[in-house]
């Protein structure tokens, strides 16, 4: 699956939709292997730690807030060993248009936070 492709396209919108109904679920995570599963279900192969999962968490993120204003979608996708993002969330994180400022504890957290109340009436 290459990234613009009709395929990417098609998989980063699912990603997307999944990725809201868990933040408006309190902005429950879900382990990366439990999301490609999910993927999976809806016709798209996206193995949980290689390939395009990495580039479709980033570009969820931004087709959601292209300015760096909302959250990211991303936070909610964490590691089975830690229950936490992979480093792949932190820097886009750090980085324009987001800028997000914390240790990656704290920025985590408050990111989470961010997604709880914005998603919570949606």
């Amino acid at each position: 699956m290459r990234k613009g492709s009709v395929e990417y396209e098609r998989a980063l919108n699912a990603m997307v939709e999944i990725l809201r109904a868990l933040a408006r679920q309190e902005a429950q995570t879900v382990q990366y292997g439990r999301l490609s599963t999910e993927l999976r279900h809806l016709g798209h192969h996206v193995p949980s730690h290689e390939g395009p999962m990495p580039h479709l968490l980033e570009d969820a993120s931004a087709q959601e807030s292209p300015d760096g204003s909302l959250p990211m979608l991303s936070a909610l996708v964490v590691l089975q060993e830690t229950g936490r993002p992979s480093a792949g969330f932190f820097r886009p994180a750090r980085r324009t248009p987001y800028r997000r400022p914390g240790d990656d504890t704290e920025l985590w957290i408050n990111e989470l936070k961010h997604l709880a109340r914005h998603y919570a009436d949606r």
